[in-house]
């Protein structure tokens, strides 16, 4: 038998409204892909606008900023948009006092903008100078079309003969004379190919050089220098000659032509000291600043729009945009009130530089700034900060903490940059080992085991003291 009761029961649930999920969404975002959400929003949305600064309506922003989605439904009627379109523009195109005179020929200093050639195109055009027959010519196109970034050549002789329907002899010799093309060495199919094609071009007796390469490539790569000498029976003076040579060669031939430009970073926030104080101020170049837009604002208000769906529409994009707006302030003033207590954790960093860095987890910044650790993570991904001291990444400033002997811990970072140090500065005659670094961070108070030292040490990119050899 079934029977229905009432019953009252208390619980609490985390509700993730639009609103929550679109201040997280904004929080965790680069500065760029920050600008790409706003400019989609700005072509997406009607009711949301870019503001223009002008003398007359600078603090316009900050008025809008109170605009919430209850004020489109207000009854008081708002003053209309007395923005004086025709000024705008004609002052907009005013030169300013850096401008060019009138009479000069533009023409003369626009930059000639051309698209960089690559590895591909460059070996094309002199490959279409060569007096090759059709079957050459196809042989050739297949080999330069199979090399790699770095200029090798990623496939045989054979399967190049088998692709092309041509004999092998044939194929050498095309490829032979890829390999003489610039940059020398390209096409290659090993280091060591590549490595005695420069050779050939080299001036005066490189026999010594090519012996080196053909007998002892192996002892070479392992900086093996007393093996080779005593192999070739020649003084160790004329192995270490020969290896400054074969040092200033180009083992990736191709590396010239790479179409990777460089990935500039562009901070979020600089910290500049003024007296005895660091200040913070946000990267707000490049960013689009909103508003609600006024034309919208006052049709709503004034009640011009019988259509109910039209009106509802206006409404939901209204709200919209405020919520935008606020979340992207919220974003900014969560990235201030984090660096600001990064500052607080980490003053001798900023006063003194990488050697005094403190050990610092999210959790502490989360409670002095009363935020969750996860918000905490969220803001601290992918954004940079400009220091006194360079630009690092937020994440920087978390780290573990390395016991010290007078009982005060020191940041993993700290210890990495003096293992980093004291390698730069060691004898190169005598080497030092993972257990010798340990041993002088352990003289200078630091506790750390020689695995511990090791990881760092990789971490750093620093090569092992057995491949850390160098010839004098």
């Amino acid at each position: 038998m079934m029977e229905l009761k009432q019953q009252l029961k208390l619980s609490q649930q985390l509700v993730m409204t639009p609103q929550l999920q679109q201040a997280i969404k904004l929080l965790q975002l680069s500065r760029l892909e920050l600008s790409e959400v706003i400019r989609h929003e700005i072509n997406e949305n009607p009711v949301l606008e870019e503001e223009v600064e002008t003398e007359n309506n600078e603090k316009e922003s900050e008025q809008e900023l109170s605009a919430d989605s209850a004020d489109s439904d207000s009854s008081k009627p708002e003053a209309e948009n007395d923005f004086d379109w025709k000024e705008y523009f004609d002052s907009s195109i005013t030169p300013s006092r850096g401008s060019l005179p009138a009479d000069f020929d533009r023409e003369e200093m626009d930059p000639i903008i051309t698209e960089k050639k690559s590895i591909t195109d460059h070996l094309f055009w002199q490959l279409w100078l060569q007096d090759f027959t059709e079957n050459e010519m196809e042989i050739g196109e297949y080999i330069i079309g199979n090399l790699n970034k770095d200029g090798y050549l990623e496939t045989t002789s054979e399967d190049i003969a088998a692709e092309t329907c041509n004999s092998i002899v044939l194929v050498e010799k095309v490829l032979e004379k890829i390999q003489s093309f610039d940059p020398v060495g390209i096409a290659s199919q090993n280091l060591k190919q590549c490595l005695l094609k420069q050779v050939e071009i080299l001036p005066g007796d490189t026999s010594l050089i090519k012996d080196i390469l053909l007998k002892h490539m192996h002892d070479l790569e392992k900086r093996k220098y007393q093996s080779i000498a005593k192999g070739l029976k020649i003084p160790m003076k004329e192995v270490f000659e020969a290896c400054d040579i074969i040092a200033k060669m180009e083992p990736r031939p191709g590396r010239a032509f790479s179409d990777k430009e460089p990935q500039y970073i562009t901070p979020d926030i600089y910290v500049f000291k003024l007296d005895d104080e660091y200040v913070v101020v946000l990267n707000e170049d490049g960013q689009p600043k909103l508003r609600v837009s006024s034309f919208y604002k006052n049709i709503l208000s004034n009640n011009r729009i019988s259509s109910i769906k039209a009106k509802e529409y206006i409404q939901e994009k209204l709200r919209s945009a405020v919520w935008l707006i606020k979340s992207v302030y919220h974003r900014q003033s969560t990235i201030i009130n984090v660096m600001k207590s990064i500052i607080k954790f980490q003053m001798d960093f900023f006063a003194y530089g990488s050697d005094h860095l403190k050990p610092l987890v999210l959790r502490d910044v989360a409670d002095d700034i009363q935020m969750h650790e996860s918000n905490i993570s969220r803001v601290t991904t992918n954004k940079y900060v400009h220091t006194p001291h360079g630009i690092f990444e937020l994440k920087y400033f978390f780290n573990s903490g390395i016991s010290s002997y007078d009982g005060d811990s020191i940041a993993s970072e700290s210890v990495k940059n003096k293992i980093m140090e004291i390698i730069q500065n060691e004898d190169p005659h005598k080497l030092l080992s993972d257990q010798d670094l340990a041993d002088l961070l352990k003289n200078q108070g630091i506790n750390i085991a020689r695995r511990t030292v090791t990881k760092y040490r990789e971490m750093k990119g620093i090569l092992s003291s057995s491949k850390r050899k160098k010839h004098y």
